[in-house]
């Protein structure tokens, strides 16, 4: 009998990637389906957020990771070239990585692959596509064929694997959602842009080592750098423009010399394809053991770059869920909070992303210089700030600020070693103090921390370096606070006693309401 695994990943892009290198990490049996034959090799993300960052720092070796990476600016531009808005980047983000970096997407998919095949845990099939589940109240059976790159047709060998749970993270045309019945929610975007990736053929222009969007009502475009040596450019495909014509060599260097005065011999074409952008929430992300996850649980418009970050968040906040459930710490039920913590928090930000493409394709003359007028006289509110997470597994009836994320900044251990903070915790809860706990909790408190694979960091036992952490404690007027895995605050203690109500609390957050058997 085939063996059953603990997870299933359907999908092998960012989102699959991180949730299968997460879950290699906290030692469980992973099999990742994909029917492509290996890593794609070409950007299609190209900006991610220092949260996201962090996440990779989890799932990788994050300084190979992002070796080729920079810091990413976001200028909105009208027609004329005047400036919009700004959305500026900074080298220190409170995550411990600039808050916006521009990368090069292969090297993160490369750097985490690397790391979970270290793992011996997780069983790669590439060029296995999934053409048939069927799950019981134990598993979940899925049909595998092998996948032919010539037809694009799943006609190969025939095969099955068996897991406990399925993760399906793949992508916004998911066969995994089809195969399930759910159906999505459309927003009502959709836009046809020319999306051209290049390499420089020499050293990138000052001009370019920033992103910058062309909200032209004549043609939206929009470049952005891709590290230091790349660059991507994309242009809004106009009335009676084809997708046949667009992908012509011809069409690019037609328009990279009339917007940017770019040729041949400043850049190499990597790849020219027409994207749809859109808008659409999946209306179920779980259905039994199958949970849906990055493009197949959502898409949204590319102005905000949260796409693949979105995905990642999935891959985290699902990771250390299903550790919990699968290791018996936790009821099957914990599960359902994923859907519950994330599809608020990424409808929000699809809205915002809606807005701003809104911005972008405005192509009535009239409606654009009402929107640079009313720009200029500061009648634009500022893009609000990501929502928390207001939901699920966080502290109740507290004044704390549950449900934002929690910093990591560079710390020296007692042996002089410098380490950021969240590889000395590794990817786990985090109990944060100013001082050893240990008194205040006693042995049978610790112990269940253990149990749930917590880190104590008494502060008083390490040098926190920029002070960061302990600035966070005073700005939170607590003497700790426990982080979940996914770095966001589940809760605080205002003093000695109610450090041991925290743990507690967080005992009865995961295994208050009993669950199905596992």
């Amino acid at each position: 009998m085939a063996p059953i695994y603990d997870i299933a990943v359907v999908g092998y892009g960012p989102t699959g990637l991180t949730a299968a290198s997460l879950l290699g990490r906290l030692g469980h049996r992973v099999v990742v389906c994909e029917r492509w034959p290996g890593l794609y090799g070409l950007p299609r993300l190209t900006h991610i957020d220092d949260e996201t960052a962090r996440t990779v720092q989890a799932a990788a070796d994050v300084d190979h990771a992002l070796r080729d990476s920079s810091l990413c600016e976001y200028t909105w531009v009208n027609g004329k070239g005047e400036t919009l808005v700004t959305i500026p980047a900074d080298s220190e983000g409170p995550m411990g990585f600039p808050d916006h970096i521009s990368i090069h997407q292969p090297d993160v998919e490369s750097a985490i692959d690397e790391r979970l095949r270290s793992y011996g845990t997780v069983d790669i099939r590439q060029g296995s596509a999934v053409t048939g589940l069927e799950q019981d109240a134990h598993a979940v059976t899925l049909r595998l064929r092998g996948w032919n790159t010539d037809t694009r047709t799943a006609d190969g060998p025939y095969d099955t694997v068996r897991a406990r749970y399925v993760i399906a993270a793949d992508g916004s045309r998911s066969s995994i959602r089809q195969l399930l019945g759910v159906e999505r929610q459309d927003f009502g975007f959709s836009e046809q842009w020319l999306n051209i990736d290049t390499e420089w053929l020499r050293p990138q222009p000052p001009e370019f080592a920033t992103a910058r969007q062309y909200c032209d009502p004549a043609r939206g475009h929009m470049t952005i750098n891709i590290g230091t040596r790349r660059q991507r450019f994309e242009f809004a495909m106009l009335p009676g423009e084809t997708r046949e014509e667009m992908t012509e060599p011809e069409t690019a260097w037609r328009l990279l010399r009339q917007y940017h005065d770019l040729g041949p011999e400043d850049l190499r074409i990597a790849r020219q394809l027409v994207y749809g952008f859109e808008a659409r929430i999946a209306d179920r992300w779980r259905v039994g053991r199958v949970f849906l996850a990055g493009d197949a649980a959502h898409t949204m418009p590319p102005y905000l770059g949260q796409g693949a970050c979105s995905g990642l968040r999935d891959a985290s906040n699902l990771a250390w869920k299903l550790h919990l459930v699968l290791g018996g710490r936790a009821p099957d039920t914990l599960l359902d909070t994923y859907e519950s913590e994330r599809r608020p928090h990424v409808t929000a930000i699809t809205h915002m992303a809606i807005g701003l493409g809104k911005v972008a394709n405005t192509h009535d003359v009239k409606a654009a210089a009402a929107r640079d007028a009313a720009f200029a006289a500061g009648q634009v509110p500022p893009p609000p700030p990501f929502p928390p997470l207001l939901d699920g597994i966080l502290r109740q009836d507290t004044d704390a600020p549950v449900g934002t994320l929690t910093p990591q900044d560079s710390i020296r251990l007692a042996d002089g070693t410098t380490v950021r903070f969240d590889d000395l915790t590794g990817f786990g809860f985090a109990l944060v103090t100013a001082e050893d706990p240990a008194a205040a909790l006693g042995p049978d408190r610790l112990a269940l921390l253990e149990r749930l694979g917590c880190t104590v960091v008494a502060l008083d036992r390490v040098e926190d370096l920029d002070g960061r952490h302990r600035a966070y404690l005073e700005q939170l007027s607590a003497v700790a606070y426990l982080a979940r895995p996914d770095f966001v605050l589940f809760g605080t203690a205002a003093d000695g006693t109610d450090l041991g109500a925290l743990v507690d609390d967080l005992d009865a957050a995961l295994s208050g309401t009993v669950g199905a058997a596992v």
